[in-house]
């Protein structure tokens, strides 16, 4: 019986990998070979030990056409002579057993295939269902980095847009109201440059913490920089987000201490709350900007909130000067002229210009609404030149018509006293036009001379020197500074309109007493300095009367003539000639 083990071993070694040594195979083969030959000699015989041991060989990895053809063969040529059994039925029994081996063999083989099958259809729906959860893990944290502010942890802007749009756009919007309070940092560039990066972006993580335990209700974002924005949803009125706004500009005012540093930081915050019909994610954030530089402008640390009115007369204001420039090149201003009348003789001293524009949809525009805005812009400087030279060009065309026409009197902006070679391009001006200069009458804010020094005050005293007029414009309202008045090459002083405005109040009350009292010192003072004094904005004849007592040289205002076109003055001075 070993020595058919040894051989039945040694046929099938190498038909299929065993995972098992040589001796243990023949230990396992030596078993086999005793149930084969118990079934061979048993009664009644019994053909289940073929399925057996054809299960067991499958089992032990004797798994190959080969290992099987190779037991075959092995156990039909050695096992009866191994055995010694010679019986008639020996034969039969022995063909009959080897085809229950082949059975149990193939059977076992089948239902080995179904279990590996099933094990890699298992092992392949775990590989699946860990690649999809891994899937989705990464796809969340990628959606996290993609929608979140790597610093503060904050949702940024991408997020918050998709939570605004989605608030606007849902299906049941009927009577619901949103609020956005859109918070900007004050100065705190100043924190980065003086402390570095660092303490600056450490300071933004406690921002950003306050914040969010602050108004942890409502969703907070980082938009990027030191700009930070709170969606405030289902508001009941523009105090639900006014509230948000008070608690986060306490959280913010709270002091941090950031890398040994004890920092405590504003913030400015614009705030729009409004009915989500009619409106869009754009419309909002647009709003909420505008309205930030609200609050910026009105001193910071504090909120501001969205004003349709006051947004739509900016929004004009802005159409107006990106107009401006166009408008110069078109040739849509022109001037009139106003005259400056002498109260002592009741004659025309001179006529000051003044620039209006004629829009092409708004109509005639008078200075004040485009003087401030040309001011802001810088184009102040180059308006002011063509306003100059066409008011010098028109005076030289008077002087052909009688040399007793009247000087012209121009503003000059504070931005023009302060251009370099004022007095070069004047004296040119000048030239070219063939304007004498006693001709000319330039009038300055108190504002352009807050100094009796530098090169403004220069160009103006060579300018006296030339021959030109120079006169305060809008005395009193300013700086009102003596000092200046005595050094500067001033001739005239034009007393404020305001002050005039107060001659036609009743005899009791006491403002009008304080504005005679104000008007005859600064006539008084003007003449000791000997200055003229013109009167601006004199609408009655009981205002020119008064002045006169008061000793004022001239007077200005619609009582004496409104500013009309040039032909008028030329067809005046025509028919004195």
């Amino acid at each position: 019986m070993p020595t058919f083990a040894r051989a039945w071993a040694k046929a099938v070694t190498g038909t299929s990998y065993l995972p098992m040594t040589q001796t243990q195979l023949e230990e396992l083969l030596q078993r086999l070979t005793g149930e084969l030959a118990d079934a061979l000699q048993s009664e009644p015989f019994d053909l289940r030990t073929g399925h057996r041991v054809g299960a067991a060989l499958v089992a032990a990895h004797v798994a190959s056409a080969e290992g099987l053809g190779r037991t075959i063969e092995v156990i039909q040529l050695r096992l009866l002579r191994d055995l010694g059994l010679c019986q008639e039925d020996a034969q039969d029994r022995m063909a009959r057993l080897l085809a229950t081996v082949a059975t149990g063999y193939s059977r076992a083989m089948h239902d080995r295939t179904l279990d590996e099958q099933e094990s890699i259809r298992r092992a392949g729906m775990v590989a699946r269902e860990q690649a999809e959860r891994a899937l989705r893990e990464s796809e969340a944290r990628f959606r996290h980095q993609a929608t979140h502010d790597p610093l503060t942890n904050l949702p940024n802007r991408a997020l918050f847009t998709e939570r605004l749009g989605a608030a606007v756009r849902r299906p049941d919007a009927g009577d619901r109201r949103i609020g956005v309070c859109f918070i900007d940092l004050d100065r705190f560039k100043v924190v980065n440059d003086t402390l570095g990066h660092p303490v600056g972006d450490q300071l933004l993580v406690s921002v950003a913490e306050r914040l969010r335990g602050q108004v942890g209700d409502h969703l907070v974002a980082r938009l990027g920089g030191d700009e930070f924005v709170i969606l405030v949803e289902d508001t009941t009125c523009t105090d639900d987000a006014l509230k948000v706004a008070d608690a986060a500009l306490a959280a913010i005012g709270e002091p941090s201490v950031v890398d040994g540093h004890e920092l405590t930081i504003s913030a400015s915050v614009g705030v729009v709350e409004r009915p989500v019909t009619g409106t869009t994610p754009d419309d909002v954030m647009r709003a909420a900007d505008v309205t930030l530089h609200w609050a910026k402008a009105s001193g910071r640390g504090r909120w501001a909130l969205f004003d349709a009115e006051r947004n739509e007369l900016e929004l004009n204001r802005h159409a107006l000067s990106a107009a401006m420039p166009g408008a110069l090149d078109r040739g849509e201003f022109y001037l009139d002229y106003q005259p400056l009348v002498s109260l002592t003789r009741d004659e025309v001293l001179g006529v000051e210009a003044l620039v209006r524009w004629r829009h092409p949809t708004l109509g005639v525009l008078n200075p004040d609404s485009f003087i401030g805005l040309a001011e802001e812009t810088g184009l102040i400087v180059r308006l002011g030149d063509w306003v100059l030279n066409e008011a010098c060009r028109e005076a030289r065309r008077w002087l052909t018509i009688s040399p007793d026409a009247p000087f012209i009197s121009v503003n000059l902006a504070v931005r023009q006293v302060h251009v370099a070679g004022l007095a070069d391009e004047v004296r040119a001006l000048l030239d070219r036009t063939g304007l004498p200069p006693h001709k000319l009458q330039l009038e300055i804010t108190e504002s352009a001379l807050m100094t009796t020094t530098g090169e403004p005050v220069q160009a103006l005293r060579s300018l006296a020197e030339l021959g030109v007029r120079i006169a305060i414009d809008d005395f009193g309202t300013g700086y009102s500074n003596l000092a200046y008045l005595r050094s500067l090459p001033v001739c005239e002083l034009k007393v404020a309109g305001s002050f005039v405005a107060g001659l036609q109040a009743a005899d009791d009350d006491p403002a009008s007493h304080t504005d005679e009292r104000i008007l005859a010192t600064l006539v008084s003072l003007a003449h000791a300095l000997n200055l003229t004094v013109t009167a601006e904005g004199v609408e009655t004849a009981g205002q020119a009367a008064r002045l006169r007592e008061l000793g004022c040289d001239a007077a200005q205002g619609w009582h004496f003539g409104r500013p009309e076109p040039a032909v008028r003055i030329h067809d005046r001075l025509g028919h004195r000639s």
